[in-house]
Protein backbone atom coordinates (compact mmCIF):
# COMPACT_ATOMS: atom_id res chain seq x y z
CA UNK A 1 0.00 0.00 0.00
CA UNK A 2 1.44 3.31 -0.91
CA UNK A 3 1.99 6.04 1.95
CA UNK A 4 -0.19 8.79 0.43
CA UNK A 5 -3.61 6.05 0.45
CA UNK A 6 -2.07 5.57 3.81
CA UNK A 7 -2.43 9.38 5.12
CA UNK A 8 -5.94 9.54 4.13
CA UNK A 9 -6.94 6.71 6.46
CA UNK A 10 -7.95 7.27 10.16
CA UNK A 11 -6.01 6.31 12.73
CA UNK A 12 -7.94 3.65 14.11
CA UNK A 13 -7.65 2.31 10.95
CA UNK A 14 -4.00 2.59 10.17
CA UNK A 15 -3.74 0.47 13.89
CA UNK A 16 -5.66 -1.98 13.15
CA UNK A 17 -4.02 -2.35 9.59
CA UNK A 18 -0.52 -2.37 11.34
CA UNK A 19 -2.06 -5.18 13.83
CA UNK A 20 -2.92 -7.48 10.61
CA UNK A 21 0.12 -6.96 8.82
CA UNK A 22 2.20 -8.06 12.23
CA UNK A 23 -0.18 -11.25 12.58
CA UNK A 24 0.51 -11.67 9.02
CA UNK A 25 4.01 -10.99 9.27
CA UNK A 26 4.48 -13.55 12.41
CA UNK A 27 2.58 -16.34 10.39
CA UNK A 28 5.46 -16.07 7.47
CA UNK A 29 8.13 -15.97 9.89
CA UNK A 30 6.96 -19.22 11.29
CA UNK A 31 6.40 -20.67 8.15
CA UNK A 32 10.13 -19.89 7.12
CA UNK A 33 11.20 -21.65 9.96
CA UNK A 34 9.45 -24.57 9.15
CA UNK A 35 10.80 -24.41 5.56
CA UNK A 36 7.05 -24.47 4.48
CA UNK A 37 7.29 -20.42 2.96
CA UNK A 38 6.64 -20.19 -0.60
CA UNK A 39 7.25 -16.16 -1.49
CA UNK A 40 9.88 -14.84 0.52
CA UNK A 41 9.53 -11.71 -1.15
CA UNK A 42 6.03 -11.40 0.96
CA UNK A 43 7.77 -10.72 3.68
CA UNK A 44 10.00 -7.86 3.13
CA UNK A 45 6.69 -6.13 1.41
CA UNK A 46 5.04 -6.54 4.78
CA UNK A 47 7.42 -5.61 6.43
CA UNK A 48 8.14 -2.11 4.45
CA UNK A 49 4.45 -1.46 4.77
CA UNK A 50 4.58 -1.90 8.54
CA UNK A 51 7.10 0.80 8.59
CA UNK A 52 5.28 3.23 6.46
CA UNK A 53 2.02 2.71 8.76
CA UNK A 54 4.43 3.47 11.49
CA UNK A 55 5.97 7.25 9.84
CA UNK A 56 2.05 8.03 8.90
CA UNK A 57 1.18 7.19 12.54
CA UNK A 58 4.20 9.34 13.48
CA UNK A 59 3.16 11.92 11.25
CA UNK A 60 -0.35 12.34 12.17
CA UNK A 61 0.72 12.78 15.87
CA UNK A 62 3.34 15.73 15.13
CA UNK A 63 0.57 17.47 13.55
CA UNK A 64 -1.63 17.58 16.48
Amino acid sequence: MKASKMRDMSKEDLILEESELRKQLFRLRFQAASGQLESAPKMRGIRRDIARIVTVLKEMDQKN
